[in-house]
């Protein structure tokens, strides 16, 4: 199988994402503004307005960089925008895996499948951007794959 690219809507889920926290941010700096500085109440929405700029373009950067490949020894995963985090997944530690659709990705028609493996706590991988179905059909090919590494290196 080819390297594998997100879903172009994830960009969606991951602006919407950005834009709660920059709300947030914005308005505990406008609480704290209010409540503390007596600065003005340009305060907030700057903080918004920064975060929200932020986090649209680390959105767009992250989906150019974002890419999974299925191939025949392992997962192989490449991600990030300041540093690059290549990911290998070999599929004899594979523990289970997981298709989950979160609020945002419910409305977009998108999931993610989360891959758990054998290991240190956090050794756990999510491949997000993906239609249900194709969540679904990664989640059954890993699986197999997974049985079929079992069988190779069982003792």
């Amino acid at each position: 199988m080819p390297p594998q690219s997100l879903n172009p809507k994830v960009r969606i889920v991951w602006i919407v994402q950005s834009l709660i926290s920059a709300t947030i941010f914005g308005a505990i700096a406008g609480a704290i503004e209010f409540a503390v500085l007596d600065v003005g109440i340009w305060v907030g929405p700057a903080v918004f307005g920064v975060f929200a700029l932020l986090g649209v373009v680390h959105a767009i950067l992250r989906y150019r960089v974002w890419e999974y490949e299925v191939r025949k020894d392992a997962l192989y995963l490449e991600r990030g925008v300041i540093t690059r985090v290549r990911t290998v997944v070999p599929y004899v530690r594979i523990q289970h895996v997981d298709a989950s659709r979160g609020p945002v990705e419910r409305l977009v028609g998108l999931a993610s499948a989360v891959v758990y493996t054998a290991g240190s706590r956090g050794a756990d991988v999510t491949i997000p951007g993906l239609t249900a179905d194709d969540a679904d059909d990664l989640q059954h090919r890993l699986k197999q794959m997974a049985i079929l590494a079992e069988g190779d290196d069982a003792v």
